[in-house]
């Protein structure tokens, strides 16, 4: 899709958002704050686009959406979504947050649809202000055709400046050799994958293992899914950089409200015991006391 084919399925809006428009759906930009461990403290320091269909007004799943699109137009569809959130993400979040967006890999069949589409991105990214320093481009290694399909795309995304993670490590087939290969600059770990590890010591002496491991590379970690306030508290004491679930925030539709969630706000650490809750408007109640590990070996 060209640039200007992908800003016509683009509606601005007067609050300075914008929405998309794909057949009989409408389709909408939401965010969700990603927090930092520091010092006793969780602060925001990046955000990940997800996007929310609607149907007559009426929301629809995300997966139910991308289902019925042929897979003719997953290209495009792409194209749009990623459009739609650097239009927002420029128009509702502080300008030192870092920007989560996923790749479909499979669709970058070559290396020259892979170069085209992130030629029309950069300049969506001038047109929203956005540095491109900030971009997180996330590709989940089970949805790519073939390694070397993967690999061509990774070495693009590199080639633009863009941030690399790998999403959903730990799922069916991850492969650590894979991540070998790419050198990507975060790992989000699968989140019913490192709940089932956080429910034993062994599987927790693991997460840490491998956490640290990565972390020796240079390589940042994010735990992703996190529900319950004994997850955040495992995440912390295993050395994880990042972590990202509803115990803290849900995902909030674009709004320039968002420009709130800046460097000053922060929510306490699971291990402070501080009984303040997160600083976030989709926030949940602050976590109930931990387990030692999980939900299986009660202290």
């Amino acid at each position: 899709m060209s640039r200007s084919i992908g800003l016509a399925h683009i509606i601005r809006h007067d609050d300075g958002t914008s929405s998309g428009v794909w057949g009989i759906y409408t389709l909408q930009s939401a965010f969700q704050p990603i927090f930092a461990f520091g010092q006793g403290k969780l602060s925001i320091v990046a955000f990940e686009g997800l996007i929310r269909p609607f149907r007559d007004g009426e929301p629809q799943s995300p997966m139910s959406f991308f289902n019925t699109c042929p897979a003719g137009d997953r290209l495009h569809i792409e194209a749009l979504t990623r459009t739609l959130h650097l239009l927002n993400a420029g128009a509702c979040l502080p300008e030192e947050a870092s920007i989560f967006i996923n790749f479909d890999p499979s669709v970058f069949t070559d290396r020259a649809i892979a170069d085209n589409a992130l030629r029309d991105m950069r300049l969506v990214l001038h047109e929203a202000g956005i540095d491109p320093r900030r971009m997180v481009c996330e590709v989940t290694e089970q949805k790519s055709a073939s390694q070397e399909t993967l690999y061509s795309f990774v070495e693009a995304l590199r080639a633009n400046g863009f941030r690399i993670a790998v999403d959903d490590y730990g799922a069916d087939e991850s492969d650590i050799n894979r991540i070998k290969e790419l050198k990507p600059d975060i790992v989000k770990f699968d989140a019913h994958w490192i709940t089932q590890l956080m429910e034993s010591g062994a599987g927790f002496a693991l997460l840490t293992t491998m956490v640290k491991s990565f972390e020796e590379q240079g390589i940042r970690t994010v735990f992703e899914g996190l529900e319950e306030g004994w997850q955040l508290e495992l995440a912390e004491k295993s050395g994880a950089s990042m972590v990202q679930g509803f115990v803290l925030a849900r995902p909030e539709l674009a709004s320039t409200s968002l420009r709130v969630f800046g460097k000053g706000v922060e929510a306490p650490s699971a291990v402070t015991g501080s009984s303040d809750a997160p600083a976030s408007s989709g926030a949940a109640p602050a976590p109930r006391p931990a387990r030692v590990f999980g939900r299986r070996n009660a202290s």
